[in-house]
């Protein structure tokens, strides 16, 4: 994924270099400032190790009396650990030690504990003298802090007091601790290890305060690392895509400079072009036959209110269209009445628009013209239109 990363932000930073397609081409050069150096990272999968051994503690605690006899001072310790490497540098784990213990305080004492620790690790080796898969012997400096619980504790110097006033036999304590690993490579799924370790604890942590600040607990082990999957670490160099950076570089330069040729041929043409004539466009004016019409009632000449609306139309549309005149054509329908009153009918239809429009909306009499048709034509002649042609429709003249 690192390699994919460092190419993409190469590759990007190159292309959002490129300008507006009307500047003049430059040529790109993406260069490397980092050194030609190899990185090795660990991914979420790989470097996990579990750690199993066993060895010996001793304590040592306020009055402490050194005794010849050594085996009333060393005891077991067992261990269980697991962890995991970031890199070849850099790792840590969670350390279970656990045994029982004795100390020697004018009378021996002895008391059981567990203890679990987080512990930074640091690969010595590879640090100072570069990373090397196939090392077979590395030292392995670590730190840590965790907490121990003593139980069982059996002193009679013991002076510590519980809220019951009797002796506490038991203690929690969160020591700091620091070791020194030794590390032996048998396979690449294998290490055999020796590890000395130093816990460091307030003066209660054995059950008796004597004013002596620090008690210490010394452990050494030895025991067997399983590597799951195998200690590997992945790597990554710029160097490494340099040639490819470059031929990117390349690419994008050529692109540029064909762009660039693009927009002066582009440039060149449209200067050859003409400047195309606009023609003024006037406006075009609506022409009849109108929509609006007037009806009316059966042998009636009058204006409804309901009609009024059409004749005001009109008269807006002769305002915004001042050269245009109107014909007002009457018609009667011819199941009503002779053709003689259908004649007059129609013409006093005819003059009510015409009068109407002139004294009431301003139009000149000038531009309008009255047409009666009586029954002698019809407008609508299809079934069961006959009551339709009581009406007045406007032309243009």
């Amino acid at each position: 994924m690192k390699k994919i990363a460092l190419v993409a932000a190469l590759v990007g930073a190159t292309f959002c270099a490129v300008p507006a397609i009307a500047q003049e081409a430059q040529e790109v050069a993406v260069s490397l400032d980092q050194p030609c150096k190899t990185h090795y990272y660990s991914t979420s999968r790989d470097n996990w190790f579990i750690q199993i051994g066993a060895g010996i503690q001793s304590p040592f605690v306020e009055n402490y009396l050194p005794r010849t006899d050594a085996k009333h001072k060393i005891t077991a310790v067992y261990n269980l650990g697991f962890g995991k490497w970031f890199s070849p540098y850099l790792g840590w784990r969670i350390s279970f030690l656990g045994g029982a213990m004795r100390w020697d305080n004018g009378e021996i004492s002895k008391a059981k504990n567990v203890n679990a620790n987080l512990d930074f690790m640091w690969d010595m080796f590879n640090s100072i003298g570069g990373v090397n898969p196939n090392r077979t012997f590395s030292i392995v400096p670590f730190v840590g802090l965790g907490g121990t619980y003593v139980w069982d504790i059996k002193a009679p110097a013991s002076n510590i007091y519980n809220e019951n006033d009797a002796i506490k036999d038991e203690s929690w304590t969160l020591p700091v601790s620091a070791g020194l690993q030794l590390r032996f490579r048998l396979c690449k799924y294998v290490d055999l290890f020796f590890e000395g370790r130093a816990q460091f604890y307030g003066d209660n942590f054995n059950g008796c305060s004597y004013g002596q600040p620090v008690d210490v607990n010394i452990s050494a082990i030895g025991g067997l690392t399983f590597n799951l999957g195998g200690s590997q670490f992945r790597t990554f160099n710029p160097c490494d895509y340099t040639d490819y950076i470059n031929s990117l570089n390349g690419q994008v330069n050529d692109l540029r400079s064909a762009l660039a040729a693009t927009a002066a041929d582009l440039a060149a043409a449209q200067a050859q072009l003409p400047c195309p004539e606009v023609k003024e466009q006037q406006p075009v004016l609506t022409t009849a036959p109108l929509l609006a019409s007037v009806r009316f009632k059966i042998g009636s000449a009058v204006i409804t209110s309901t009609e009024e609306v059409n004749v005001y139309n009109i008269a807006e549309w002769l305002k915004a269209n001042p050269e245009q005149k109107v014909v007002i054509a009457g018609y009667a329908d011819k199941k009503t009445g002779s053709a003689d009153f259908n004649k007059k009918l129609s013409e006093k239809r005819a003059q009510a628009v015409c009068d109407m429009l002139v004294n009431e909306y301003g139009i000149a009499s000038d531009r309008l013209t009255t047409k009666s048709f009586g029954s002698d034509e019809q407008v609508y002649t299809g079934k069961g239109q006959n009551d339709w042609n009581r009406i007045v429709i406007f032309k243009a003249n």
